[in-house]
């Protein structure tokens, strides 16, 4: 078997802003209508929203861009991707007409959890996925 020669990359965001041996923080910043290409989270992670705003997600394989994340300020997003294995590559993309920043703490010690849990989150926002519920 050959190895895939565009690997999907584990980096959740555009700039890694801290480091250490139990957490790495990233920003992903998205100019208007502006895209994060395809990732894939490989930790339990958090996500931080100190500003609002929408964006659109589309997981590896899909023809629509149906996740989406409503974000008011202080929207914060938990997932537990567990170890069995990492989640399934997506993109994101910015619609609104304002460049949106948010950060996303990945947690480096082993997750709790041998499987993936729903997502969690706050009320200051909202994540839907159609035709599932993720709450």
């Amino acid at each position: 078997m050959s190895e895939n020669p565009n690997p999907i990359p584990p980096t959740p965001g555009d700039t890694l802003i801290f480091e250490n041996d139990r957490v790495r923080v990233w920003t992903m910043t998205l100019p208007p209508g502006g895209m994060f290409d395809f990732h894939q989270h490989h930790h339990d992670h958090v996500v931080i929203w100190p500003e609002a705003g929408q964006v659109q997600g589309q997981e590896l394989g899909d023809e629509e861009w149906g996740i989406v994340q409503n974000a008011d300020p202080g929207f914060v997003l938990y997932k537990t991707v567990g170890t069995a294995k990492p989640l399934n590559p997506h993109r994101i993309r910015n619609l609104r007409d304002e460049t949106v920043t948010h950060y996303v703490i990945e947690l480096l010690e082993p997750s709790p959890s041998a499987e993936e849990l729903p997502w969690t989150f706050n009320d200051h926002g909202e994540f839907v996925f159609p035709g599932r519920t993720e709450h």
